[in-house]
């Protein structure tokens, strides 16, 4: 994209139009997917449903994996809208927005204008931005709040001192922080400044005052939205559950899950390939940027200094944990793409950068139409295989392949209509029309099958007014119940499930029926009885009749098993 083109106000109007009617799209059309979405919003029906707000559960167990507050937001948002297919995925949709208008606003601040729009720019075309701005999971809403955070705290000390942009930032680290652990992360961007500060004692800018006292007590205030309710009840009940939930979720799932992961190991440089593919087409440029930026670190330009010094810190923090995952880095995403926005004028300049980004358009545009190509004309080709292995309906997949089609096209049109001139503008729009069709097309295709709605409605047709209860069960299957499902507990050992189902069975076997992980079936069972119900989410399913279960048997096999597996815990 030339430069010119961005100081026109009506075509930055409607490039930023199109951003936004992208995110946008799909909005309603689909319901919550594995893996984090449909815990989630369980969760947060089950705060609407019975008034509990302060915990959440899953089923019948509480869920200390995560604090509350993204839960809140959802059901929050549900007390307004009423529609929980639109209420699940707009608190993520609106820090998106949040984000793109902070990272705007601060690169004007610290630069200008034209500065600030190849900024938000910069910062849509990553498609993991896009992606977690389509997804209902913690990590969009968790950016979201640290680039509040840190967009109120650079203010304060490069362009400041403003008190009170200390005080917002502080507090917006705390609320980050009982959001997701890691919210605490922005507090880190006044160690490079203080080095900086240190070094230049005389610069404009934050220097010494009281206010800095304000820090700490207002990132408690902000911490205190969640912990102070949970304090109050840890005092006033002596529930054994509730200590164990606040031990869990304050030790085991913060520091433990930092120092010794259990899971999602991955080696020291595995952020490097995050960076390089999910980061895409932004991390194309680094070769370009990285000598850019170091330039002007040399210069000492605080700025530089602040925005990147950041940026290496969380990645440090985040590289230094064995447990990694792909979002984890997100937040340093709005701060590089602040950082290279100035340069970004210049780099688009470069034949070799202009080639790059045309280049990556070209190719995803050729992917997409050989995969589409695929789905639509062989009835045994590589995308029916893949929907065969998920248990997707073979009618659904001509229809991806229409959308995907429709893309590569487009996207080709775009490759030859835009050229190597503006193959900037080519790779805003190609993630326009990326974001378009996974929102209204792609996505909704799917939604039965990810969400686990198919298999669900069969089991309402087969039971009709039956009662259900589950064992082994997935979120998005409880979720899709409804009135919604008995459950035997979500964590709870297969054995100890079956006997609290065939208890509950027992009482009214004639009516009564399970939904069951075909691996985790009891041999109390008739074969004869057992119905396979379908697939969802490559696990299969299992439906049985309550005449069908041997209680007895259950509570003689299960029981023994469970009271065995119990001691063995203890000891």
């Amino acid at each position: 994209m030339r430069p010119t083109r961005l100081r026109s106000p009506a075509s930055w109007y409607l490039l930023l139009a199109l951003v936004v009617a992208s995110l946008l799209a799909g909005l309603g059309m689909r319901e919550p997917s594995p893996p984090d979405e449909p815990r989630f919003v369980l969760a947060a029906r089950q705060m609407v449903e019975t008034g509990q707000w302060l915990l959440p559960h899953r089923g019948s167990e509480l869920y200390a994996e995560k604090p509350p507050t993204f839960m809140w937001i959802q059901a929050a948002t549900y007390k307004v809208l009423g529609h929980w297919n639109i209420a699940f995925l707009l608190p993520s949709l609106l820090a998106a927005l949040l984000t793109l208008w902070l990272t705007w606003d601060l690169s004007r601040r610290l630069w200008n204008r034209r500065v600030a729009r190849y900024a938000v720019l910069a910062l849509f075309v990553c498609i993991q931005f896009g992606l977690m701005a389509k997804r209902a999971q913690i990590d969009m809403v968790l950016v979201g709040m640290t680039t509040l955070s840190l967009w109120a705290l650079l203010r304060h000390t490069l362009l400041g001192p403003d008190w009170k942009l200390l005080a917002l930032g502080a507090f917006a680290a705390g609320v980050g922080t009982v959001t997701k652990g890691v919210g605490f992360l922005p507090l880190l961007a006044l160690l490079p400044w203080a080095a900086w500060r240190w070094r230049h004692p005389g610069a404009p800018g934050a220097g010494r005052g009281w206010g800095w006292w304000l820090l700490l007590p207002l990132f408690i205030a902000g911490t205190g939205v969640w912990l102070a309710p949970l304090g109050i009840a840890l005092l006033n009940n002596p529930d054994p559950g509730l200590q164990s939930y606040a031990h869990e979720l304050l030790f085991k799932q913060t520091g433990t899950r930092y120092a010794n992961a259990w899971h999602h190991h991955q080696p020291a440089w595995y952020y490097l390939q995050v960076i390089a593919t999910l980061w895409l087409p932004g991390s194309l440029l680094l070769p370009w940027l990285v000598p850019a930026w170091w330039r002007r670190l040399r210069r000492a330009d605080p700025r530089y200094i602040v925005l990147l010094g950041w940026a290496l810190l969380v990645l440090l923090f985040f590289s230094a944990s064995p447990g990694k995952r792909e979002v984890y880095i997100l937040p340093m995403l709005p701060a590089l793409a602040v950082a290279a926005a100035p340069l970004l004028a210049g780099l688009l300049r470069r034949t070799g950068v202009r080639w790059a980004l045309l280049l990556y358009v070209a190719l995803l545009a050729v992917a997409m139409l050989a995969v589409g190509y695929d789905a639509l004309q062989h009835a045994d080709g590589w995308a029916q295989r893949s929907a065969a292995k998920r248990a997707i309906d073979p009618a659904v997949v001509p229809r991806v392949g229409a959308w995907l089609l429709g893309f590569g096209i487009a996207a080709l049109v775009l490759v030859a209509t835009l050229r190597l001139r503006r193959a900037g503008l080519a790779a805003v729009l190609a993630a326009v029309l990326l974001w378009t069709m996974y929102g209204l097309g792609l996505m909704p295709a799917l939604d039965p099958y990810s969400s686990a709605s198919a298999v669900m409605d069969k089991v309402r047709q087969r039971i009709g007014d039956g009662e259900l209860g589950m064992v082994a069960w997935r979120e998005q299957n409880l979720l899709q119940t409804h009135p919604q499902a008995m459950d035997f507990g979500f964590k709870r050992p297969w054995p100890e499930q079956w006997e609290m189902a065939g208890q509950w069975v027992a009482a009214a076997p004639e009516r009564r029926w399970l939904f069951v992980l075909k691996q985790a079936m009891t041999p109390c069972a008739d074969p004869a009885a057992v119905i396979d119900i379908g697939s969802a989410n490559r696990n299969q399913w299992q439906l049985l009749p309550g005449t069908a279960l041997d209680t007895a048997c259950v509570a003689a096999t299960h029981g023994q098993v469970a009271g065995t597996a119990g001691e063995t815990d203890e000891d």
